[in-house]
């Protein structure tokens, strides 16, 4: 797990911006659970962090100077340049966001990678038909809460896992979920008994487990993350049931979501409709200060979040 005193917080000097750039005041930065893996010196889709240098991630801010004739003074943008205040960019990478359309942070959470990862495994990878049952881990972080509240609205019978019983409580009553279990104390075979359809995986280990056995026959995992593993000291053993995926002819699929960036404009136009008409809810939990970052992200390696972890710069 990482700790607080793995961070440096350092003030340096930011220059005006020259020809071409751009001078971007943040407002909110993401905290993500891939975050931890980029701090192994392994190879990855990412190259790890560098140690002495800023850390990278998800932004959104205003520009308050441009010499860019593409980005103008007063736009909003997302942008990878996170784990800082205030960010000077050459304009690539950045991505316009309509503030009018939605609050700036909803574009690093229901708007932003979390959300289109949801739209993304479920529909295009998991292929949920009406009246199948979703089974989705994690489901009350940024992805879970999304991907399950998608599924409800495709028809599907949701089921989601959570850590709490207050979380457990806000999908089954505010989301609606149609079942929700706290993991920590209920049975994973009970509450599957009853078999699934999709099984959207956010956490590995022993629900991906459970998931195998209670999926029937051509059912489909949508490979998402293994925040239950993110921190192991040693290799962990994979589920014991493997074999289950011959005999079930199950379908297991993992993904990235950089490499559906071309589904971005359907999803919000999608997905903004239905937070327009009330459909698809999302809750942020906010942590104040950017010498506070570390504590954001090793509170959501702790599931000490509901719905997307942010820091308010």
């Amino acid at each position: 797990m990482p700790k607080p005193t793995d961070f440096e917080l350092a003030e340096v000097e930011v220059g005006d911006p020259v020809d071409g750039q751009v001078l971007i005041r943040n407002a909110f930065m993401s905290v993500d659970p891939y975050m931890r893996g980029r701090m192994n010196d392994v190879k990855s889709y990412v190259p790890p962090y560098q140690l002495g240098e800023p850390l990278q991630g998800g932004a959104v801010g205003e520009v308050v100077a441009s010499r860019n004739d593409r980005i103008a003074e007063g736009d909003w943008v997302t942008h990878q340049l996170g784990w800082r205040e205030v960010a000077v960019s050459d304009g690539r990478g950045l991505m316009k966001v309509d503030a009018s359309l939605a609050p700036p942070q909803s574009y690093l959470s229901v708007l932003g990678m979390p959300g289109l990862t949801a739209y993304v495994g479920l529909l295009d990878i998991g292929q949920p038909k009406e009246g199948e049952t979703v089974f989705v881990s994690g489901a009350a972080g940024a992805v879970g809460s999304t991907a399950g509240q998608i599924a409800r609205i495709k028809g599907c019978r949701v089921i989601g896992s959570a850590g709490s019983d207050e979380k457990v409580a806000w999908l089954r009553d505010e989301l609606g979920f149609d079942q929700a279990f706290n993991y920590k104390s209920a049975s994973l075979q009970e509450e599957l008994a009853a078999g699934i359809d999709v099984y959207f995986d956010n956490v590995g280990g022993q629900q991906l487990e459970a998931a195998i056995f209670a999926l029937r026959t051509y059912g489909r995992i949508v490979a998402c993350g293994s925040i239950s593993r993110y921190n192991d000291t040693a290799p962990s053993p994979g589920p014991r049931n493997m074999h289950m995926i011959v005999t079930k002819r199950l379908r297991m699929q993992g993904f990235i979501i950089f490499d559906h960036n071309d589904r971005h404009p359907d999803f919000v136009r999608v997905v903004s409709g239905w937070m327009r008409d009330g459909s698809l809810k999302h809750r942020e939990t906010i942590v104040d200060g950017l010498e506070r970052a570390p504590e954001a992200l090793i509170g959501l390696l702790e599931g000490k979040n509901t719905g997307k972890m942010l820091v308010s710069l």
